[in-house]
């Protein structure tokens, strides 16, 4: 093929003509009748063949809202509330209202740090285990409107969430399912309906949402009994409300990686097997979206959930892709001794490379101080991290680079020898995620040699190795499901610096 100069976005025409139609699956075209049969969801038939497994597992798809949550690859988490100011990380619901007084409480400041880290979203603790509620709830006296903050007439939800409009960010809630404060918390119907109300407050007071956050934390109620979730009762008063908003960790949207350590999986599958249950009762469901009543609560543990061997003996495959947390400090709330221990720009780096570029959006825990701002020890690291990775991704030495692609290769002059030592892939995830192997090769002399190699890539690969420099490199796809769909490829020279 001739040389095409200033070709970014590397999907040749040859590529697309491989592209299969998808056939439609009777149990899937009852459901979704007219609809485009690229979707999130699509059942085993007893008689598929490992060929035909594989065709359908390549043309699984995520949903609108599992694209946009997608998209956002870094968003923050604030945990603030009555823990910040008992010092402590899980509170029992004992503390007095009054103890909770911010006496410089700034939303905006948050926001704008937030914003200018590169973040795209602020998910509020609304309400943590402990019970205690930072918008003026009716349905419970343990609140701030019980409190002395703003005289009683503070709502910190309400101020949360217009700092995220004004500077441009999402905003998302995270409201526990354990409540330690109500005593009738072990009630499974009463105190279902309970938490339903606290839901239908948060979803319709305060604008969009774009996530709302479930942890699967459940103890036992004053009546010694635990308490049931009626898990597909909460998705139903979300998917009415808001329904652009993914329901995150114990719902059907989302998943967590499985560490609160900010570092994922090498081999990183969006696509599941049997995360929801019975295929009959996803058609006989009356649900907006008939996946909620078959998704099953859990956690996802395994190093390789997606691989060839996991989805043959698969009964339905699903979009699940995962979402990565992490606290930038030792603790989840503001603790003062923990100031010293904050993570270093270098180390929030090596965090973002391990969990945006493992496929996975960054969830970031910045728990503001007592005065209800954000410490200047995390604000000068989240800028040093800014920093760092705006001058390693400004240049991108493939974006004028000549290509040429072949079936399994795309090769690209760069003109003169240049460094690098990092690389950026993308699938095109709204055709599916496919590739399961691949390597990165430069051109020394007359020989390509591998920089660089991995699994799996879905939204965002990002992979460091050490420096070289060439004029010729190339991506080969070594394995994938189908024919791989690359949404963009690049490589960049990081200045790299001692880490932690």
């Amino acid at each position: 093929m001739n040389w095409i100069p200033g070709m970014k976005h590397v999907v040749s025409a040859f590529f697309w003509t491989l592209i299969l139609t998808f056939p439609a699956v009777n149990a899937i075209s009852q459901i979704h009748q007219g609809e485009n049969l690229k979707m999130n969801f699509i059942p085993i038939q007893p008689g598929d063949t490992p060929a035909e497994i594989l065709e359908k597992a390549s043309h699984i798809v995520p949903s609108q809202r599992q694209f946009e949550w997608q998209e956002m690859e870094f968003i923050a988490f604030t945990h603030f509330g009555m823990n910040t100011f008992s010092n402590r990380e899980w509170g029992e619901g004992t503390d007095a209202p009054a103890l909770f007084n911010p006496d410089d409480f700034d939303a905006d400041q948050w926001a704008r740090v937030i914003h200018d880290a590169g973040m795209k979203m602020i998910i509020l603790t609304a309400r943590h285990h402990d019970g205690f509620c930072l918008w003026p709830s009716r349905w419970t006296d343990y609140s701030v409107l019980k409190s002395n903050w703003r005289n009683g007439k503070g709502d910190v939800v309400k101020e949360v969430s217009d700092a995220c409009h004004k500077y441009g960010l999402k905003f998302g809630i995270y409201l526990s399912p354990w409540d330690r404060h109500e005593p009738f918390y072990g009630n499974s119907p009463r105190y279902n309906e309970f938490f339903r109300n606290q839901l239908r407050e948060l979803l319709t007071n305060y604008g969009k949402i774009s996530e709302v956050w479930f942890d699967g934390a459940c103890g036992e109620g004053a009546n010694g009994k635990k308490q049931v979730y009626d898990w597909p009762s909460y998705y139903h008063v979300i998917r009415d409300l808001q329904p652009d908003a993914v329901i995150a960790i114990m719902g059907p949207d989302v998943r967590w990686v499985g560490t609160e350590s900010g570092t994922g999986r090498e081999t990183e599958w969006s696509v599941l097997p049997d995360v929801v249950g019975n295929t009959d009762s996803i058609a006989a469901s009356s649900q907006q979206i008939p996946m909620d009543s078959a998704f099953i609560p859990r956690n996802f543990m395994d190093q390789d959930l997606g691989g060839r061997d996991k989805i043959m003996k698969a009964n339905n495959l699903f979009w699940y892709p995962a979402e990565t947390d992490v606290s930038i400090r030792p603790g989840w709330f503001y603790h003062p001794e923990e100031d010293s221990l904050v993570k270093s720009p270098e180390r929030l780096v090596d965090i973002y490379f391990s969990s945006v570029g493992m496929n996975s959006v960054l969830l970031l825990n910045i728990p503001p101080n007592k005065h209800g701002r954000i410490q200047d020890q995390d604000v000068k690291s989240l800028a040093g991290m800014r920093k760092i990775l705006d001058e390693t991704f400004r240049n991108d030495l493939v974006l004028a680079a000549g290509s040429r692609s072949s079936k399994n290769a795309y090769e690209y002059s760069l003109g003169f020898p240049q460094r690098f030592n990092v690389a950026l892939l993308q699938e095109e995830i709204t055709q599916g995620q496919r590739i399961e192997k691949f390597r990165i090769e430069y051109l020394d002399g007359k020989e390509w040699k591998v920089c660089a190699s991995g699994t799996t890539v879905g939204y965002k690969r990002l992979l460091r190795f050490k420096e070289v420099s060439a004029t010729e490199i190339r991506l080969v796809i070594e394995s994938s499901r189908g024919t791989a769909i690359i949404k963009s490829f690049g490589v960049y020279h990081m200045e790299m610096k001692n880490q932690e």
